[in-house]
């Protein structure tokens, strides 16, 4: 999916005013930096902490607000909220230096990327080798050494064993036997066992690399096995070498063929693997992979190629033999289901749905018999995690024993995140946070505690722990607003744009601190679009730093939200079915220009239009099919979905198969000679998942019209231009172009 993956990062690495330490008054100026953005008390400025509950319903806490010298794990009593460090941070930084080196290891005691359910061990990654620290003792210890790079690394529920992806293979490492055990033979370059293909990895899993999967008696392992000979190569000239050199990624185009995925089961008791079998159901993707609480059995998700049904099997963990559950319809396309719990009693499961149009929860028997719906109304279930919009976990937690399923929706409001209760029939349902904002919340694994990280578009994160019915146990890491204030920053205010049907689209906007209604302001609109990614949000968002930028110097910035990515329901997505980037979505781009255009401090000979990926489709959209902006930003931008990948460009546009009339109607290449305004074109040349060959071909069009536009091209760099001297010279060369423009 475009776009939303680049903007946490792509809006970040930003510019505010940096005060001294001492006493200024409040009326001086200071220079604004994009270094700024870079130091340490940058990063303390939103820092909270990383939490991961045990499965004794403890959690550990590594305070990243903390002076790195100090950081350590901490264990948390969540009845009382007392904190209790685990390990002296420098003892354990002495250990790993023992094994890495000096020069190998961290400079500070780091959090594990990965601790086991019961909290025995952490994991780290150094070098492409997997290390381990016994959390009890303090011990650091090396488990491979090897040349060839170790990935996936994950431990076992039971914390005495690690998996690992070498080659292209899965292996196993045993702490108690210390041996190592390679679980599959056929690994290449082609055939991936545990690991993902691009495609699968950016579209499927919502990059994250979780080709397996641990039963939860660690005695199998369920993973996938994947076939990519037949997927279409891109090439990139890489030019930092002297001479230089090809790379390839295999990457399957809207209409190509996809990699073949099948699941395998593997015992490692046995070493025998006993590979899934739907009996002749064809499918097109393997979507999920679930063990049920008995260890026994597994769920697994399909989708057909024109991604319009997804089925849901059971599978026997001993013969591979799946059993057909249910099946999910949709005309446009079916979203992936993340909400999929079974429960201890063994018979009954929840699955989240949009049938009705609204994602909502659902409870079913083991053979797919639905018992009832368990929420309802005109307004969806929606997870408020950190991930990508795409992988959407609303299910925070269930009480099985009292009969409660927790979980995060829009039912307040569609730019904020509530978390919610409701009984397993459906009754009872009440609003557990009350503070108006987004929160993000995780459950213990007995659903009695949780944590929420709290924000408002004008607070940034706080961390604090709460008893399952709201109540405060703790405030583990207050806004840090001794940073923060200094700044004087200002901050977004929310409002709707009425479409031309009346359809209330939700927008904000932030003005400079000293706004004069008298005074007509040009307006800069940062855009996004693609079905329910929503970037109106009241929330703490990172990209306020560039708009104050922006904003100090004399512009307005708003941003608002396209019907189908309000995230509001299903219904309001399928407006766009068949027709991306074409008239649903430029009549309310159109709208909202035109009604900013009508505001009396707005200077309406001067509104630009700017956005990452998606958002820098959306942009040439609006300055080739309009002529409301005189001057717009496109970054990363896809020109024709035929250019882009199968799983998100076919979901919604399918193939030219089946409708080659839209594929040919939403490609902006047609409409490049109708440019109006002044674009700038950004686009790294290695971005693998926006190919440069969709700002190649636009720029051809251009060309050809005899179109004036602005290039800037990064070498090497990839979607989200992340490295700190590309970010501070985009956002440098962007405040030029807008103060040259508007």
């Amino acid at each position: 999916m475009i776009g939303l993956r680049v903007l946490c990062c792509a809006l970040s690495i930003l510019t505010i005013p940096l005060l001294t330490r001492a006493s200024v008054s409040a009326q001086e100026k200071q220079e604004l930096t994009v270094e700024w953005m870079y130091s340490p008390e940058a990063a303390e400025a939103t820092a909270t902490a990383s939490i991961k509950w045990l499965s004794s319903g403890q959690a550990l806490l590594y305070d990243r607000r903390k002076p790195q010298v100090e950081r350590t794990l901490e264990m948390l009593d969540p009845a009382t909220g007392q904190r209790t460090p685990l390990r002296d941070p420098a003892k354990t930084l002495n250990s790993m230096k023992a094994v890495l080196g000096e020069e190998g290891g961290p400079k500070s005691f780091p959090f594990p990327s990965e601790i086991d359910p019961g909290g025995k061990r952490g994991l780290y990654m150094f070098g492409g080798d997997i290390f381990i620290l016994d959390l009890a003792t303090g011990a650091f210890s090396r488990v491979t050494g090897t040349p060839v790079e170790e990935r996936c690394a994950t431990l076992s529920p039971d914390g005495e064993t690690v998996s690992f992806v070498r080659g292209n293979n899965l292996f196993v490492y045993d702490f108690r036997t210390k041996a190592e055990r390679q679980l599959t033979m056929d690994g290449s370059d082609s055939l991936l066992n545990g690991t993902l293909s691009w495609v699968y990895w950016e579209e499927v899993f919502g990059r994250r690399d979780i080709g397996y999967w641990w039963s939860e008696d660690a005695h199998a392992i369920a993973f996938l096995r994947t076939d990519e000979s037949g997927v279409s190569i891109a090439e990139y000239p890489d030019v930092k070498p002297w001479t230089p050199r090809v790379l390839r990624q295999r990457y399957p185009k809207v209409g190509e063929r996809n990699p073949a995925v099948r699941a395998g089961i593997v015992d490692l008791r046995t070493g025998k693997t006993t590979w899934v079998d739907l009996e002749g159901h064809s499918y097109e993707y393997l979507l999920r992979v679930l063990w049920l609480p008995d260890s026994k059995r597994l769920a697994v998700e399909t989708m057909n190629r024109l991604q319009t049904e997804i089925d849901l099997f059971l599978v026997d963990g001993t013969t591979g033999k799946g059993t057909p559950v249910l099946k999910e319809k949709d005309d446009g396309w079916v979203n992936i289901v993340d909400d999929l719990y079974f429960l201890n009693d063994g018979r009954h499961f929840i699955w989240s749905s949009e049938r009705d149009g609204f994602k909502h929860l659902y409870r079913y028997t083991l053979d797919g018999t639905l018992v009832n719906q368990i929420t309802k109304g005109n307004w969806a279930t929606r997870s408020a995690g950190g991930g990508p919009a795409w992988v959407d976990q609303a299910v925070t937690g269930i009480d099985q024993k009292d009969g409660w399923i927790y979980f995060t929706a829009l039912e307040k409001s569609s730019i904020e995140h509530h978390l919610y209760r409701v009984r397993m029939n459906g009754s009872g349902m009440t609003r557990i946070t009350k503070e108006d904002g987004t929160h993000s919340v995780t459950f213990s694994p007995d659903a009695k505690y949780y944590f929420d990280r709290f924000s408002t578009a004008s607070m940034a994160p706080t961390l604090r722990l709460h008893r399952s019915d709201g109540s405060i146990v703790a405030v583990v890491a207050a806004p840090r607003t001794e940073i923060l204030a200094k700044f004087d920053l200002q901050y977004p205010v929310f409002f709707t744009i009425p479409a031309r049907d009346g359809f209330p689209l939700p927008a904000q906007i932030l003005k400079p601190k000293d706004f004069d209604g008298a005074k007509k302001y040009p307006v800069i609109f940062f855009v996004y679009g693609g079905p329910s990614a929503p970037q109106v949000s009241n929330s703490w968002q990172r990209d306020v730093y560039w708009e104050n930028i922006l904003a100090a110097n004399g512009f307005l910035v708003a941003r608002f939200d396209p019907r189908s990515a309000t995230a509001i329901s299903k219904k309001l997505e399928n407006t766009v079915a068949r027709k991306l980037m074409a008239e649903v979505e430029l009549n309310d781009l159109v709208d909202a220009a035109q009604w900013m255009k009508r505001q009396s401090y707005v200077d309406s000979a001067r509104i630009g239009v700017w956005g990452w990926s998606g958002g820098g489709s959306y942009t040439m959209l609006g300055m080739t099919r309009s002529k409301e902006f005189k001057a717009g930003i496109a970054v990363a931008g896809v020109t024709d979905f035929r250019f882009y990948d199968t799983k998100f460009g076919e979901a919604i546009m399918k193939t030219e198969r089946e409708n080659k009339e839209g594929l040919e109607a939403s490609s902006l290449l047609r409409y490049a000679k109708d440019l109006s305004g002044t674009l700038m074109i950004v686009h790294g040349t290695y971005d693998d998942n926006v190919h440069i060959q969709n700002a190649w071909a636009f720029i051809d069009e251009l060309i050809k019209a005899n179109r004036r536009f602005e290039l800037m091209a990064y070498p090497m760099r990839m979607h989200g231009i992340t490295d700190a001297p590309a970010r501070i010279h985009l956002y440098s060369t962007m405040l030029d172009f807008w103060k040259r423009n508007l």
